[in-house]
């Protein structure tokens, strides 16, 4: 058990690690979209090339004459798309701490809710009043290590409610994807030929998206403000892999709810990693008391969910 916790946290540790090196490659598309069709491509290429070492039976006729081609083939790689495309909307309206804070509200409540009814296929978890503490000890972890003490006038606005209640149904999209392409990991007899269709669905969805949108694929080479684009800069999708596949691992072991609040909390330790140390070129933001208060709000409501 405790190796699948530390799967799951080591995963979520490089989602802030792929968003600074796809902030980057933002700087040579100009295009947030065409940036992640670009990062869901590689990935999509990189399982590609790893199933057709490991497992080439999944390429033959036979194996796709067996499948029923169902929901869970398409719907998975739409919803991160479509969780993608949501935070391009709330973060110039939100802000950064509101759309972290809301997004993550929604996908608690919706992981809580798919343990607890056994949506999607999930394993039935009682919801106990201990659980409840946990839950309530996770937002408060949540809201103290996103407070901001002065927020800009923009987010003060008095439009603010509606966009927070579409942050928090767009929140709902991570943990019913993590359902989805769980159950096409058990229905293929496999985790990463579950992220290759994932991750297939999902490149396709973003290079239409980015035709649409910006209806140009120009890639610059080079930029006057920050040099010669760098290979490194194309590996987002592979460390999105590692996220998506270990979160289809962990799904039948941990459940829907667990499985997305560890990611997460491997997501804010490496956040609280690279501002402390200005990795990848971010501004520094040194840990302070508060961060750490947070972190073990957030780790007693694990505790609280995962053995009660």
């Amino acid at each position: 058990m405790l190796f699948l916790f530390l799967l799951g946290l080591v995963a979520g540790m490089v989602v802030p690690v792929q968003t600074s090196i796809n902030t980057k490659l933002i700087r040579y598309t100009h295009s947030s979209f065409y940036s992640s069709a670009i990062s869901f491509s590689v990935g999509a290429l990189f399982l590609f090339i790893v199933n057709l070492i490991i497992a080439p039976g999944h390429f033959t006729p036979s194996f796709f004459s067996d499948q029923s081609f169902n929901y869970t083939w398409f719907v998975g790689g739409l919803l991160g798309v479509l969780f993608l495309t949501g935070n391009l909307l709330l973060f110039p309206r939100l802000g950064a701490s509101l759309t972290v804070i809301i997004t993550i509200a929604g996908q608690i409540i919706m992981g809580v809710m798919i343990d607890t009814f056994g949506w999607l296929g999930a394993k039935i978890e009682p919801f106990t009043f201990l659980k409840l503490i946990g839950v309530l000890l996770l937002f408060i972890g949540i809201i103290v290590m996103n407070y901001v003490k002065h927020q800009p006038k923009e987010e003060k606005a008095n439009k603010v409610l509606p966009w927070l209640a579409i942050g928090f149904i767009f929140g709902f999209a991570p943990p019913i994807q993590t359902a989805i392409n769980s159950q096409l990991g058990q229905q293929v007899h496999s985790s990463l030929f579950a992220s290759l269709i994932s991750f297939s669905v999902g490149a396709i969805a973003l290079i239409i998206i980015t035709a649409f949108v910006n209806r140009s694929f120009k890639l610059s080479t080079y930029e006057p403000e920050v040099g010669k684009i760098k290979p490194v800069y194309f590996i987002g999708g592979v460390l999105g892999v590692v996220f998506v596949t270990a979160n289809i691992v962990l799904m039948p072991h941990l459940g829907a709810a667990l499985t997305t609040i560890v990611g997460m909390l491997g997501q804010m330790l490496m956040g609280v990693i690279i501002d402390h140390f200005g990795i990848l070129g971010a501004k520094k933001n040194k840990i302070n008391v508060r961060k750490i208060l947070g972190i073990i709000c957030i780790f007693i409501g694990i505790v609280l969910l995962r053995f009660f």
